[in-house]
């Protein structure tokens, strides 16, 4: 029950920032990683010297979808642009640690 309680507060805490009646609360606000393009999908898979069926695996998604990507038919989306997003910057982030 006490979760219930702690979310409870957590809930009122909000509340009552919104309204102007607290300011001791530390809010974050994240922007939405920016769309990646096709020709930078394959630079980041390129980068990691992987195959695309490698990188479907790394990106938990399927080797098609890798495709389109690259080939701009689709775009990535949710969690895979995230990841998309970090590997750009860091592609060894994508790779498990040995």
């Amino acid at each position: 029950m006490s979760m219930f309680w702690e979310l409870k507060q957590a809930l009122e805490e909000v509340r009552d920032y919104r309204a102007g009646q607290r300011t001791d609360l530390r809010v974050i606000r994240f922007k939405p990683p920016k769309q990646v393009r096709p020709g930078e999908v394959a630079r980041i898979r390129k980068s990691l010297w992987v195959s695309q069926r490698e990188f479907a695996l790394l990106l938990n998604t399927s080797v098609g979808t890798v495709q389109s990507w690259e080939q701009g038919t689709r775009r990535p989306q949710g969690t895979a642009l995230l990841l998309l997003a970090m590997a750009k910057t860091n592609p060894a982030a994508l790779l498990p640690s040995v």
